[in-house]
């Protein structure tokens, strides 16, 4: 599990690799994530965009932004959770991830919220530490 606060917002970040969808016969490497995002502030957030920055393990960078999150701009009122599930194929079966969120209060100002980094591994992979 990976996790950051910013603004008393909390992301956690669960990974996990995909078997049924991957082939790396093929070199297709799929890993789905769980994100939650709890507001533990005292003000209501909206969340608008996203920004995701994913390196696979020769250095490949991929970056994607958006409005909201699998469709959907969650309104999250002080104590709200809100959770949702994605995926991300990569050609090379290692990567990283990171990114953040525009957020909105109600008072109209905007602000980033972290996406903490997290390890795309594929299962069996052997790691060499430098």
């Amino acid at each position: 599990m990976y996790r950051a606060l910013t603004r008393d917002i909390e992301v956690t970040v669960e990974p996990y690799y995909l078997e049924e969808q991957s082939d790396p016969d093929d070199s297709r490497y799929v890993w789905g994530y769980r994100i939650v995002i709890s507001n533990h502030s005292d003000t209501t957030v909206r969340l608008m965009t996203r920004y995701w920055h994913i390196t696979d393990e020769n250095g490949q960078v991929d970056e994607v932004s958006g409005p909201g999150v699998i469709g959907e701009q969650p309104l999250l009122s002080p104590g709200d959770t809100y959770e949702y599930s994605s995926g991300c194929p990569l050609d090379t079966p290692s990567g990283v991830m990171f990114g953040h969120y525009s957020m909105e209060a109600e008072d109209g100002e905007t602000f980033n919220v972290a996406i903490p980094a997290f390890s795309l591994d594929s299962p069996g992979l052997v790691r060499t530490l430098n």
